[in-house]
């Protein structure tokens, strides 16, 4: 984290960055239920609220502690005279947190915000089987565990000071959290997934996937303007918090993250229609999400053809890993969560280490501490996930009956449907 206190004028700026980045949970959360099934959309709407208010509480009692903030000190570790930080030391709810300190309570803010969208992101994968107890105790976990441990390595431990102590570029960048909250909450759709197995109907006799499209598409476009709106807000505010970004470099930011949405967008509507005929409007959409976490790592700090080249080469990514994702591995991801948020993240990560430039420093080394970070989250991170979730489902199972899927989790869940006065089909079509 940012060992300076902010100016007056950046901590101004940071304040209005993080009231925009509440969009991205309501973008995500309409474009969860557009996706899913019409008998499952207000358990889908619902079970976002929910995840958040968990991964808020979690976050507040536990994962607060484990984070820090700006200007405390933390447990580390001395290797060869060298500091590694692995751990924050604060109290639970925010006790230990002087309300003076502009920059304590904005990364305090950050922090929480993060856990929030990080949580949402697994509900994706997880759509019209998944528990509402289950996926709100998943989210508790992630916010007080694998969340705030990773994030405290990216932003303030020992992933961040890898320039500082082997001369690795500027340590791992992850201005707006590509890793810690991008690929932290991708990785968790993938452990959901697997744990959860495909959908009812989803493969056939012969485990070839059969098409189950979403049931309100401009539920999933409207989500993503939303989220454009929400994403420049947290690229600027993580980038002035954790990089040390000026004002204008959160323009920079912005411009990239527009950038590279638009760029990521435009390549997933013409593969779909090279190769299907016609645009595909929940893979272009996908596509426009990629494009933000692809740009997030490394927004501020990279020229605005970067954006463009990283946001072309997230929406290719899209477009072919998800067809890869269901045909090759059978993972049934009804919202994209594992491409969208997991490869696009690991991608981003990867394109800072080459495109981010820093003014008056070196960037030599960059490129190995992103690729640090990469290994961390699949070496660590993703075991440490889906075992922690594993767990939870041998205690008590996180998917719902057959007969609660097939009868749609409005009703089984909730006792009332989304949609009253409209038809909905009780069995697969």
């Amino acid at each position: 984290m940012s060992p300076h206190p902010l100016s007056e004028t950046s901590a101004l700026a940071c304040l209005v960055c993080l009231l925009l980045t509440p969009c991205i949970a309501a973008g995500l959360a309409l474009i969860n239920t557009g996706l899913g099934r019409s008998r499952s959309a207000a358990h889908s709407i619902l079970g976002a609220l929910c995840v958040v208010g968990a991964a808020a509480v979690a976050y507040a009692a536990i994962g607060s502690c484990w984070l820090g903030l700006a200007g405390h000190p933390g447990h580390a570790l001395m290797l060869e005279g060298k500091s590694w930080g692995w751990l924050g030391a604060e109290a639970p709810f925010f006790l230990k947190l002087d309300t003076s300190d502009a920059t304590a309570v904005l990364t305090a803010l950050f922090g929480l915000l993060g856990a929030a969208l990080a949580a949402l992101i697994p509900l994706s994968s997880g759509a019209d089987r998944w528990r509402l107890g289950a996926s709100c105790l998943s989210a508790g976990v992630m916010a007080g565990v694998t969340y705030p441990l990773f994030a405290h390595w990216a932003w303030r431990g020992w992933l961040q000071t890898l320039g500082r102590n082997y001369g690795f570029g500027q340590g791992f960048l992850d201005c707006g959290g590509a890793a810690s909250i991008q690929c932290v909450g991708g990785l968790t759709a993938l452990a959901i997934a697997w744990i959860l197995g495909p959908r009812r109907g989803k493969y056939n006799a012969g485990a070839m996937p059969v098409a189950i499209p979403g049931h309100n598409i401009v539920f999933v476009v409207f989500g993503c303007f939303l989220a454009w709106a929400g994403w420049i807000g947290l690229d600027g505010a993580g980038a002035t918090l954790f990089a040390g970004a000026g004002v204008s470099q959160i323009a920079l930011g912005a411009l990239n993250a527009t950038l590279g949405a638009a760029a990521s967008a435009l390549t997933g509507a013409v593969l779909t229609r090279s190769r299907f005929g016609r645009c595909d409007a929940s893979l272009t959409a996908n596509a426009w999400i990629a494009g933000l976490v692809s740009t997030s790592a490394g927004c501020a700090f990279m020229p605005p053809l970067a954006g463009i080249l990283i946001g072309v080469a997230g929406g290719a990514l899209v477009v072919f890993a998800v067809d890869w994702i269901e045909l090759k591995l059978t993972i049934d991801d009804p919202g994209g969560a594992i491409a969208v948020h997991a490869l696009n993240g690991l991608w981003g990560l990867l394109a800072a280490g080459w495109f981010a430039r820093f003014p008056g420093a070196s960037d030599a080394g960059q490129t190995m501490a992103q690729t640090a970070g990469i290994a961390t989250l699949l070496g660590f991170v993703l075991p440490l996930t889906y075992g922690l979730n594993r767990l939870q489902n041998r205690i008590r199972p996180q998917r719902v009956r057959p007969e609660s899927e097939r009868q749609g989790l409005d009703l089984s869940e909730l006792g009332a449907s989304a949609y009253p006065d409209l038809l909905t089909h009780t069995d697969d079509l």
